[in-house]
């Protein structure tokens, strides 16, 4: 019979050892060397902790009734013992289920042994509470005077039976658990202690106080006499949610949410392309900096913080520094758009949203905590170090895991979903309630989730980026391919996305008044044109901009002639294009280029003296100290691009020249971060995901390992002691020819014979070898037990015995 987990673990077929694998594969980080070393890690404290993690609550409920049930001595216990603990039918718990969830722990070798002997991994104790089941340990370890009353058990009823109404209402909270209490004051306290049925400890080993009491297990076995030594049980998760929401309904809440999502980051990145938001020396972007960003974006704080967030997880946002010497006040460099903005834009909305939820779900930060107060009592900072959670990603796919195991258009509360994950992880979801929160409200916001309920696209996206599914969109610095000819090359996310959105629109229907409405989304080369010749006004289904005066110069200062835009609206326009905006884009252009600024320190010209001469009387026009140098020329000490900007604001149209006297036109300069490859965060104790041949190799690898370790203990006791600690080897000539002869002689039986020899590292090592042949000052030999060829340098072999 096995005695030893080792033992136990070589005993297994290939199969079973794979299985222990998948379900722990933080055993093989790295690979062990032999089925030894994976026995010692299988019983280590952090992986224990790891495997315990994983297991729901009555799970660990039937591992406390193992420990209750082993014996003081051995540490072992029988499999009927154990259901006799946890099988309660008065609960709903019958000896199937109680032995499924004992399986569970048999799989994950928590406990093992045969099939009617359980023995627990010694670890399980060191990370779990000293009060199993919530039950205190037993008498005979606490007190001798505790101890004799509960060797009697009907003097031991007969005690609590007979203690007062505040003693008993004591002795019931500390039943149901924790079985420790402090501080040990009062009557109803002190009437326990004095009968035996409380013990104060003093060992201090389970408490900081001195004067804690504990209950002894045995009374709160018999005060548990109703519910069962465990106490209450909870066999099957909290009651499944109804579908409330039609999945119709679901899709279409999210896909709109999801479009108002795109609309806002790019609204909080032109916002930061216009005027860059300076980093803190603490890091991060000041309170005043968001409400700009947020009043721009017409969003509350919050919202806002989560999507530039989101923005600079998806590398959409990224630090880039302070051009000039000294920098902003703020710091020495400045969030803005990074260069893959712009590919972004351009994309197909699902797939811009895609690489937003994307950035958001693997982002190792935490949203929510924006706004708070951190250590210090100061505010915490969007994008500071403070918002960072390397556990983040996991409680986002735990909180939507939850909701993907529902039925399509179940909307649970939070707390229904919190109640759902402290069941099936109560370990692992301890603490985590605020971020398991986050990740249900941020889900809601990126439209991830609709009316409460997961999307149809957010499963998808579940499904596409789980830790053992590879994707290929991982492999774009962007996050998406860059160019998409037609849907079917859209990933799978944005595919299951675009049919839920609106096509996009090439067109636009202009008003009477100057309005212009845009019947959808509009394509990317539709909404380009629109940013150069538009002011926007509203966003939503259908979008509204304005023309206007300054829209108009905007346009002509990027190369517009009025040609180009009377082309534009009629080509565009589904509805006639009014005389009203054909005369405003006549006179707008008439009156452009009036003024030519040049770099001659600089200089302004016009054909039109009248027009000069006003300029030069112009009070609003004084700071630039103009001054007349002929009939048509003014110059000012000011550089052309103040002189531009002032004349502008002004109300003037100039444009710049060259030295020619050719006018200079361009779209105005944008800086740019650099490209940020997006952040794919993970949880930092995430174990790799494992597949069918890594684990097939692994075991093999074991194998192999175990069976080279059995063979060194079994080589003769010359032949480990043939090389010296250091790895010193033999160099004597009698002892070398004595190694080649024997060499030469297996060759010749075709025997095997145990090598010793000096490895690359300087270290000796002995196998059991078939030899082959000898000659250009190398050894050829067979292993049989892997079948493998080797060939070994004749002057790095210490020694040769044959094998008996």
């Amino acid at each position: 019979m096995t005695t030893t987990l080792a033992d136990q673990l070589r005993a297994l077929p290939d199969e079973a050892l794979g299985a222990l694998l998948r379900l722990r594969p933080d055993l093989v980080v790295p690979v062990p060397t032999d089925i030894g070393a994976l026995a010692a890690r299988a019983q280590s404290r952090v992986s224990v902790a790891r495997a315990l993690d994983g297991l729901d609550r009555f799970t660990l409920q039937v591992l406390d009734a193992v420990r209750l049930a082993r014996t003081a001595d051995e540490g072992t216990t029988s499999v009927e013992s154990v259901l006799a603990l946890a099988a309660v039918p008065a609960q709903g718990v019958d000896a199937a289920t109680a032995r499924a969830a004992l399986d569970r722990l048999r799989a994950r070798f928590i406990v093992y042994g045969p099939e009617t002997t359980l023995r627990l991994v010694d670890a399980v104790d060191e990370v779990c509470s000293p009060y199993p089941a919530g039950l205190g340990r037993p008498a005979a370890d606490l007190d001798s005077r505790t101890a004799a009353l509960v060797a009697d058990p009907a003097r031991l009823r007969r005690t609590v039976l007979a203690a007062p109404q505040p003693a008993r209402a004591v002795l019931d909270r500390l039943a149901a658990g924790p079985p420790v209490g402090s501080p040990a004051t009062g009557a109803a306290v002190g009437w326990l202690l004095d009968n035996g049925l409380l013990v104060t400890i003093t060992d201090g080993a389970f408490s900081v106080d001195a004067d804690a009491v504990e209950l002894p297990r045995e009374v709160g076995l018999l005060l548990r006499r109703d519910t069962g030594a465990l106490g209450p049980l909870h066999p099957r998760p909290p009651v499944p949610v109804p579908a409330g929401r039609e999945p119709k309904a679901v899709d279409s809440a999210g896909a709109g949410q999801a479009m108002e999502v795109i609309r806002h980051v790019e609204a909080l990145a032109e916002a930061l392309a216009a005027e860059p938001a300076p980093v803190l020396r603490s890091g991060g972007i000041g309170v005043r900096e968001l409400r700009r960003l947020a009043k721009a974006a017409g969003l509350d704080d919050a919202p806002a913080a989560l999507l530039i967030e989101v923005g600079y997880a998806a590398g959409l946002l990224g630090p880039a520094d302070v051009p000039g010497a000294g920098g902003r006040a703020g710091g020495d460099s400045q969030i803005l758009p990074t260069t893959g903005y712009d590919v972004w834009r351009v994309l197909p909305l699902s797939a811009r949203w895609e690489q937003l939820a994307r950035g958001w779900l693997g982002m190792p930060r935490q949203a929510g905590l924006v706004g708070q107060r951190d250590d210090r009592d100061r505010p915490i900072a969007v994008l500071s170090t403070e918002v960072g959670r390397g556990s983040a990603p996991a409680a986002r796919r735990a909180a939507l895991g939850v909701l993907a195991d529902l039925a399509p258009g179940a909307a649970p509360t939070a707390g229904e979903v919190l109640d759902l994950l402290a069941w099936e992880a109560p370990r692992r979801g301890r603490g985590r309630e605020s971020a398991y929160r986050d990740a249900l409200a941020e889900a809601a916001q990126l439209g991830v989730t609709g009316l409460g309920a997961l999307t149809s696209f957010g499963r998808v996206l579940l499904a596409e980026t789980a830790p053992d599914r590879t994707s290929t969109v991982e492999e774009d610095p962007l996050g998406v391919r860059s160019t998409v000819g037609s849907p079917a090359d859209l990933p799978a996310v944005a595919r299951a996305l675009d049919g839920l959105l609106p096509a996009p629109v090439d067109h636009l229907l202009v008003q009477a008044d100057l309005t212009v409405v845009v019947p959808g989304p509009p394509e990317p080369a539709l909404a380009a044109e629109l940013d150069a010749v538009a002011e926007p006004e509203s966003a939503g289904g259908a979008s509204v901009y304005r023309v206007t005066p300054a829209s108009v110069r905007r346009a002509l200062d990027a190369g517009y002639s009025a040609d180009d835009l009377h082309a534009l609206f009629g080509r565009r326009s589904r509805t006639p294009v009014p005389q009203a905006l054909r005369y405003l884009v006549d006179d707008t252009a008439r009156k452009h280029g009036g003024l030519r600024a040049g770099p001659a320190g600089s200089y302004l010209r016009s054909d039109d003296e009248a027009l000069l001469t006003q300029a030069l009387a112009d009070r609003r026009l004084t700071v630039l100290a103009l001054r007349r140098l002929a009939p048509t020329v003014l110059v000012t000490p000011h550089q052309a691009g103040r002189l531009l900007a002032t004349l502008r604001e002004a109300g003037y149209a100039p444009v710049p020249e060259d030295a020619s006297g050719a006018a200079v036109l361009s779209r105005p300069k944008v800086r740019r971060a650099p490209l940020r490859t997006p952040d794919r965060g993970a949880d930092p104790l995430a174990a790799p995901a494992l597949t069918q041949p890594r684990v097939l190799g692994i075991v093999e690898q074991l194998r192999r390992g175990d069976a080279a370790a059995r063979a060194a203990r079994r080589a003769p006791a010359t032949m480990r002691t043939a090389g010296g600690r250091n790895g010193e080897r033999l160099t004597t000539v009698q002892a070398h020819t004595q190694a080649l002869a024997v060499l030469q002689q297996a060759v010749r039986d075709r025997s095997q014979v145990w090598v010793g020899y000096v490895d690359a590292h300087g270290g000796t090592t002995s196998r059991l070898l078939r030899p082959v042949s000898i000659g250009g000052g190398y050894l050829r030999a067979e292993d049989d037990r892997t079948e493998t060829l080797h060939t070994f340098a004749l002057h790095r072999i210490t020694a040769a015995v044959v094998e008996e």
